[in-house]
């Protein structure tokens, strides 16, 4: 039985320069569709064709290209957190809390490949 129950979602997280341009790419390119610009937090959603996983475009002026940090949706980060680290998995920081719209946590596999807890805040599901 696994520690945590994670939801059925994933986000992959990447950084770009131009999160608008990056979601048209997106649109053009795959057909994917834009779900969210947040503007005031760096960030955009789209949707994949795939059910339950989705990209999300964090802008940065020095992206890290191939930095992909797959996000597993949680529906209680904190206690799930506090299993991880009972059971010794290393995370980066504090959790990181924007109201109303998200939580999460950054952890690290045994080979140091970066990983992401994401309780949605939203209300919605």
């Amino acid at each position: 039985m696994a520690l945590i129950a994670l939801d059925e979602t994933i986000n992959i997280s990447m950084s770009v320069t131009d999160r608008h341009a990056s979601a048209k790419w997106y649109e053009r390119m795959l057909g994917f569709e834009t779900i969210y610009h947040a503007d005031e937090a760096g960030w955009s959603e789209i949707q994949t064709n795939t059910v339950g996983v989705t990209i999300g475009l964090g802008e940065h002026t020095r992206p890290a290209p191939g930095n992909c940090v797959p996000v597993f949706g949680i529906a209680d980060l904190d206690t799930a957190r506090q299993k991880l680290e009972q059971a010794k998995v290393r995370f980066d920081g504090e959790t990181d809390v924007v109201e109303g719209m998200v939580k999460t946590a950054t952890f690290y596999d045994p080979d140091g490949n970066a990983l992401m807890l994401a309780e949605d805040l939203t209300g919605v599901s």
